[in-house]
């Protein structure tokens, strides 16, 4: 079914104002976000922009929403290419340096995802941008423990973890961390925490001191990988 002219022409303006309002992040970054300069960039008036996006925090779930959108099929991307190429290359490791390479690219867009919280904005509870953002997760805790039954995933070496750390591992809704045991769901979140820290330090400028940094980065997660991959138990086992 065709969708009709006057809804591709309102799809197509508001897509319009999320391009410029990507840029005056870019440029000014998240805090710096302002509706009327977005709606002055466009040659509109802010009741004109109102009429696509009714406030400021509803052009900004729309943006953090896209973001993340964008950062997962990157990310999805990255992980699939390593599948299907290079062999030598981890789909760990891939996906991880897809998310560097998509921080670097977009230090904005990164911000505003994963930086300090803006002020008098608070994303809808389980809206759209909850769903864009639990997409990322699998793809790593896939790469990570792919092939593992869950027999094995419950005898991952993490310990020790206090009793009531795994009461609230395990009391985490199935969508949160794929309902892995407490054990393979603390490694995991180590392990992403880690990765997350060094593009996070990298993004926000505080490693221009090393170079080159992705060798840097490469070394590290496939270091992190491997010491994770330790306290798994052996397949054949």
């Amino acid at each position: 079914m065709t969708t009709p002219l006057r809804d591709r022409r309102r799809a197509a303006a508001a897509q319009e104002i999320l391009d410029t309002a990507r840029e005056h992040v870019a440029e000014h970054g998240p805090a710096g976000l302002a509706v009327r300069a977005v709606a002055r960039s466009l040659g509109m008036t802010v009741q004109a922009l109102y009429h696509y996006f009714p406030s400021r925090g509803d052009l900004l779930t729309a943006l953090i929403t896209q973001a993340y959108t964008e950062l997962a099929d990157f990310v999805e991307a990255a992980a699939e290419q390593a599948s299907a190429g290079d062999a030598g290359l981890d789909r760990f490791v891939a996906a991880a340096e897809g998310f560097r390479t998509w921080a670097i690219n977009n230090p904005g867009l990164f911000e505003l995802l994963y930086g300090t919280p803006l002020r008098y904005y608070q994303a809808p509870v389980d809206g759209r941008t909850t769903a864009a953002a639990r997409r990322l997760g699998p793809i790593f805790i896939h790469a990570l423990y792919h092939g593992l039954s869950p027999e094995q995933l419950a005898t991952v070496d993490f310990a020790p973890i206090s009793p009531a750390l795994a009461g609230h591992l395990r009391g985490l809704p199935p969508e949160a961390l794929e309902a892995l045991p407490p054990s393979a769901a603390a490694l995991f979140t180590s392990v992403w925490a880690h990765v997350h820290g060094l593009i996070a330090l990298e993004a926000f400028g505080h490693t221009t001191f090393i170079e080159p940094l992705p060798d840097l980065f490469r070394a590290a997660v496939q270091n992190l990988l491997a010491d994770a991959r330790r306290r798994i138990a052996d397949p054949g086992a």
